[in-house]
């Protein structure tokens, strides 16, 4: 089997197992239960040897997933906003709702077929892969890779930091100045750039228009930094605060940049979406 991603593990101050540490260094892997079953299909190695969930992990050791069989995959009618299309990859638009991947028909996995052409490359998928993920309730930028070559260089892209993704967020709260938010997540190191945007004042509670660029890439990572400034983001139930005038409203975190280097011809690539109307419609109660 192909190699698909590989880690090197960092120095590390405290003793975890490979169940715990590798939920977030794969972006493929979008859940425990996916690592679980990775590893129980022998496609996690470490340091070149079949890992089990209880491995402890040390500094210095390198884990490797392996690619999985192919299988015949359902594809899921559903139209997609795509920004950009080429041979080796592709940068669509993930709504709301719906999940990037997962034991599920109704993914952006699944609908990426329906939108996009196959690869003629020589190492073409056999569909197109997105190479990282988003929260289901999250919408915005999503990229695709559609040769296993340009697959496995936008993974080392990202375990490298190459790749710059910016999120807007409306919290509660007033964030005065920019900073980079450095509390652990999961016991990982990790870091986001928040940067205050606008502010605003709705029935005398305060709110921010926030932008934030992850460092690094831990599973809800935005949503549990600025939740651990007191600044919740609205719609946010596993982090959040009770709602009032955003009762039953959906998560206000939405990914709307993206900066990479093209693998294949190293043009430097920049996708920027608009606001969606419900961040554009609090204008009416901005203060600066």
């Amino acid at each position: 089997m192909n190699s698909i991603a590989t880690h090197t593990v960092p120095a590390i101050e405290y003793k975890i197992r490979l169940q715990e540490y590798a939920i977030s260094i794969f972006p493929q892997i979008s859940s425990r239960s996916a690592l679980k079953k990775a590893i129980a299909k022998e496609l996690v190695l470490l340091d070149g040897v079949i890992a089990n969930t209880g491995d402890w992990i040390q500094p210095g050791q390198t884990i490797q997933l392996l690619e999985d069989e192919v299988r015949e995959r359902k594809i899921f009618e559903f139209v997609l906003k795509v920004l950009f299309e080429d041979e080796n990859l592709a940068v669509v638009v993930k709504p709301s709702g719906i999940p990037t991947n997962g034991n599920y028909f109704r993914t952006l996995e699944n609908a990426l077929p329906y939108n996009l052409t196959v690869s003629k490359a020589e190492d073409a998928l056999k569909y197109p892969i997105p190479v990282h993920r988003l929260d289901n309730p999250t919408a915005g930028i999503i990229l695709v890779a559609k040769t296993r070559g340009v697959q496995q260089s936008l993974y080392s892209a990202f375990e490298n930091k190459r790749i710059q993704k910016t999120y807007h967020a409306l919290t509660h709260g007033h964030l005065s100045n920019a900073i980079t938010e450095n509390s652990r997540v999961d016991g990982k190191a990790a870091a986001t750039i928040l940067e205050p945007v606008s502010r605003y004042k709705i029935k005398n509670e305060n709110f921010s228009l926030v932008k934030a660029k992850p460092i690094t890439g831990r599973t809800h990572q935005i949503r549990i930094h600025l939740s651990n400034m007191q600044l919740p983001i609205v719609g946010d139930l596993l982090y959040g605060t009770e709602e009032e005038f955003f009762r039953n409203k959906n998560l206000y975190l939405f990914s709307s940049g993206i900066c990479f280097k093209h693998p294949v011809n190293s043009e430097e690539m920049t996708f920027e979406l608009k606001l969606p109307k419900r961040f554009r419609n609090l204008s009416l109660y901005r203060l600066s």
